[in-house]
């Protein structure tokens, strides 16, 4: 059983809703630098999103998404 399905909080700074997903910590810096989005553990290795950050995260990387795919595709 994961750390989501255990009822972890989001680890946004200032957030306290329930996490949704969780993702590699640098992998969400970097989409969410942007942002100003600023993470309560910075040492962690990941990083749990609630659905509004998620949301907001989806939002950041689906150009990123998209290349690589066209990228990776033969």
């Amino acid at each position: 059983m994961g750390k989501v399905k255990q009822g972890s909080e989001c680890s946004v700074d200032g957030c306290n809703e329930k996490a949704m997903r969780s993702f590699a910590l640098t992998k969400v810096r970097e989409a969410l630098q942007s942002e100003g989005v600023v993470f309560q553990d910075e040492r962690s290795r990941r990083a749990y999103l609630c659905q509004k950050h998620y949301k907001l995260f989806k939002k950041q990387t689906k150009k990123d998404k998209k290349i690589d795919k066209w990228r990776y595709s033969t």
